[in-house]
């Protein structure tokens, strides 16, 4: 038996709350927990994550170990002339 008056008082139907709607109920020590991002929405569980590459070393390590294909290496041109855009811009700001 749990001793009286310690223990914080139990909801085990606690409602878990993801921008305004419940996303799921679960056991908790608060009767409403409000979350940014669950499983649900986040993009490492849903499929839609995307690798950070902002120096080109994904690629450069596809293209060394033969692992490239054609969309990895028409993205690396693309990002190899925004960069020389982006480049060129800022001098002419100067």
């Amino acid at each position: 038996m749990p001793k009286e008056d310690i223990h914080p008082t139990w909801y085990p139907d606690a409602k878990v709350i993801c921008n305004g709607e419940v996303v799921m109920t679960t056991g908790a020590t608060q009767p409403e927990i409000h979350v940014d991002v669950w499983s649900g929405n986040h993009p490492f569980f849903t499929g839609t994550q995307k690798i950070l590459d902002t120096e080109g070393r994904v690629d450069r390590f596809m293209r060394k170990y033969g692992m490239a294909n054609s969309e990895t290496e028409s993205n690396d041109k693309k990002a190899t002339k925004e960069n020389e855009d982006n480049k060129q811009n800022s001098e002419d700001k100067s």
